[in-house]
This record gives C-alpha cells, sequence and structure tokens, in this order.
C-alpha cells in the first residue's frame, strides 16, 4: 500500500515536469521565432544604414516595405519622393526638383507669363516660411494690398512651409477667373486675402519723366525681353530730352542673367568686364560688354532689401564699372546663379552651379551690395511700392544727386 502511494506521487511530480518542460519548449519557440524575426529586422536596416550606396539603400528600405508596408505603394509617389528628398538633403535654397507636370509651368514663369496673382516668391529659412518678395506691378496680388515681406502660411486652408514653395507655388496658379486663398502673416497680425487669377504678363518695363529732366525706369524681373523693353522704354525718354536716369530695382527680385547682362551691355564701355561666374573647381567664365554704349547719361540706380540676384549683377556692374551710382539700401545678398537641366523623363533639376562676382571681384552672396548713398524710406512707410513720389527718400535724394 505505502509503495503504491509512492508510485503514485512520483507520478504527479513527472507530469508536472514535463508539463513545465513543454511549457519552457512552446515558449522557448516562440521566442526564437520572434527573436529571429527581430534579428532579420536588424540585420536589414543595419545593412542599410552602413552601406553608402544610394541605389542599395533604397532597394533594402524597399525590401523592407514590400515585406512589411500594410498599405498600396504608389511607384511614381515613392520614386518622386525619394528624388525630392535627395535634392533637399542639399540644404540649399535655390537647388529644387521640378517633376515634369511642373515644368511647363516652371518655363513659362521663366519666360515672364502664367496664370495666378501675380507674386514673387523666396524661401525665408529663417522662418521656415515662404516669403513674398513682391507682388508684380497692377497684378491681383498688388491690388489686394499684398506687400514685400508678407510670409504665406497658407494657401486654400492648407499650410506650406518653406520647403513646400515648388508645391504651394502651383497651388496658387490655376484656371484664369477661379480664386485662391491666402493667408498672410505680417509681423504678428494675419490676413486672409482671397485673389481672382489672371493672366500674368510678368515685368511690364515703365518709365517717365521727372522734374530736371530725369528719366526713370523702373521694372520688377529680368525676363525675356526685358532688355529690350528697357532699351524701348530709354528711346522713348530719350526722345523727350532726358538728360540723366534713375533705374528703379527695388524690389525686382532677378530672373534671366543674360537680360540683366545685355542691359549692362547698353551703357558699359565696349570690352568691360561685367561678370565673373565661378564654378565649383574655381574655372572662371568672364562676361565682358561687346558694344559701344548706347546710354551715357548720369545714372543712379535705386535698390532696397529685396533688390536681388540679376538685378544686383546690374547694381554691381554698373557700380564696379564707376558707369552708375547706387542709393537705397543694401541689397538682398544672392551672389549664386542656377541653370535648370531637363531630364530625359521630362521633370527637371534647378540646380545652383555657379557663383559670381562684380567686375572687382566683389563676392555678393550672403552679404549684399552697399549703396553709395544709403537712405532709408520713412518709418511708417516701408514699402516703395505704395509710397507717394513726395515723400519716397530714396527717389528724392536720387533726383537730388542728379539735379
Amino acid at each position: 500500500m505505502e509503495e503504491k502511494r509512492k508510485y503514485k506521487v512520483y507520478k504527479i511530480i513527472m507530469l508536472v515536469v514535463l508539463v513545465a518542460f513543454i511549457t519552457f519548449l512552446c515558449t522557448s519557440i516562440g521566442m526564437y521565432e520572434l527573436l529571429i524575426k527581430d534579428t532579420e529586422k536588424s540585420h536589414m536596416l543595419a545593412t542599410t544604414s552602413s552601406n553608402s550606396n544610394i541605389e542599395s539603400t533604397l532597394k533594402r528600405y524597399r525590401t523592407i516595405i514590400d515585406k512589411y508596408y500594410l498599405g498600396d505603394v504608389d511607384e511614381e509617389k515613392l520614386k518622386e519622393g525619394a528624388i525630392k528628398g535627395y535634392i533637399e538633403g542639399l540644404d540649399d535654397p535655390y537647388t529644387e526638383y521640378i517633376s515634369k507636370e511642373e515644368m511647363k509651368d516652371y518655363l513659362d514663369d521663366t519666360m515672364g507669363n502664367f496664370v495666378g496673382v501675380g507674386i514673387y516668391m523666396v524661401k525665408n529659412t529663417e522662418a521656415n516660411r515662404i516669403q513674398i518678395l513682391a507682388p508684380i506691378k497692377n497684378s491681383p496680388a498688388e491690388k489686394a494690398g499684398i506687400l514685400p515681406g508678407d510670409l504665406i502660411i497658407s494657401v486654400n486652408d492648407e499650410n506650406y512651409t518653406a520647403e513646400d514653395m515648388s508645391t504651394a507655388s502651383n497651388k496658387i496658379k490655376g484656371e484664369e477667373g477661379s480664386s485662391v486663398k491666402l493667408e498672410i502673416l505680417r509681423g504678428t497680425e494675419t490676413k486672409t486675402f482671397e485673389l481672382k487669377r489672371e493672366s500674368i504678363k510678368v515685368n511690364p518695363v515703365e518709365g517717365k519723366i521727372l522734374e530736371n529732366e530725369i528719366g526713370y525706369i523702373e521694372f520688377s524681373s529680368f525676363d525675356e525681353d526685358t532688355a529690350k523693353d528697357f532699351k524701348s522704354k530709354y528711346e522713348e525718354l530719350q526722345k523727350q530730352g532726358i538728360k540723366s536716369l534713375i533705374i528703379d530695382l527695388r524690389n525686382n527680385g532677378g530672373g534671366i542673367v543674360d537680360e540683366a547682362l545685355e542691359i549692362a551691355d547698353y551703357i558699359a564701355d565696349k570690352g568691360s568686364i561685367l561678370l565673373y561666374e565661378v564654378d565649383k573647381n574655381n574655372n572662371e567664365e568672364i562676361k565682358k560688354s561687346e558694344n559701344n554704349p548706347t546710354i551715357t547719361l548720369p545714372i543712379i540706380i535705386l535698390t532696397n532689401g529685396n533688390t536681388a540676384s540679376s538685378s544686383e549683377i546690374l547694381a554691381g556692374a554698373l557700380k564696379d564699372l564707376g558707369k552708375a551710382k547706387i542709393c537705397g539700401t543694401k541689397t538682398y545678398g544672392k551672389g549664386v546663379i542656377q541653370q535648370v537641366l531637363t531630364l530625359p523623363d521630362g521633370s527637371g533639376l534647378k540646380i545652383t552651379s555657379q557663383k559670381y562676382l562684380t567686375p572687382n571681384k566683389t563676392e555678393i552672396n550672403k552679404i549684399g551690395i552697399e549703396p553709395d548713398e544709403k537712405v532709408e524710406l520713412p518709418q511708417e512707410v516701408k514699402n516703395a511700392l505704395t509710397i507717394e513720389e513726395k515723400d519716397d527718400t530714396q527717389l528724392q535724394k536720387a533726383i537730388e544727386l542728379l539735379k
């Protein structure tokens, strides 16, 4: 009887041990499978991060996406997102990827014609916002009261940052007659504008005669035919007997470099160096005046903090060559040149490829050009676009200098 009881206890103990062993075995197998999966993930990511070849890296991430991602994969969006991110990694506010769909609009803008509200924009990296460089004269934006320095918060209630400038630009454009809503930050005040899109003729070159037979020419960008239009406007004023000239480049955001050089060619002596273009290998390309000057009058150029790019090329060349004096405030400081490359698939890359130096080999980028006569606008004005001529201290100083 005693032996039977001992045997029964022994069976119970063995059963408990067996159950514990089976439980341990099952748990171990489960943990092993989980460990294998985690190790596999870690290995894939570790291999990815250690591989500096971008193509291999993207392939490995694609393997992970194919294996684990729950949603549908849009191949074109993946490719475009990868390219945009890659280009943005350069951290250059002027270099950008342009999709195939965006290229036509971009080229139309460069040539000076598009449907939109008429604003020039730049990336304000400090505020991480899109900044209005200037509204185009007589455009819906100017008529509505949008000003240089305004920051775009949203387009049609969708928020955008500086990195989204191309996307926001395309959202602002649209069918002629349709409307777009812009939310603007001006200082600490938020303003909303409902604007109707129009066909915009960028850059009308405008001119008039001021007191003392002083000619005045103003335009807001350098686009296709700007130099030709400038020459026509000058000849029109010349026939009316002007004896000196003011070129107003305030709030002129730049544009096509060759147009600026052609205007400089009208004024500089033949053979004068107008510009040095320097590439990444320090190779210099020298741009010179090719013709005898057709404009020999005394010249004052008006500038401000929104005078940028090709405007600075023209102002810097004429200042260094002694062909013009600059009046106003320091320029923006964009001393780099971009070229647009069209890729086989129809997309494009606007890439910073050169920096430029003035004839005296002065650096402009992130520095700007100091005026010969520094003149601020009255504190209550802040904007040359809305000021009356009599209150425009910069213009009045230029007139005084030319008397």
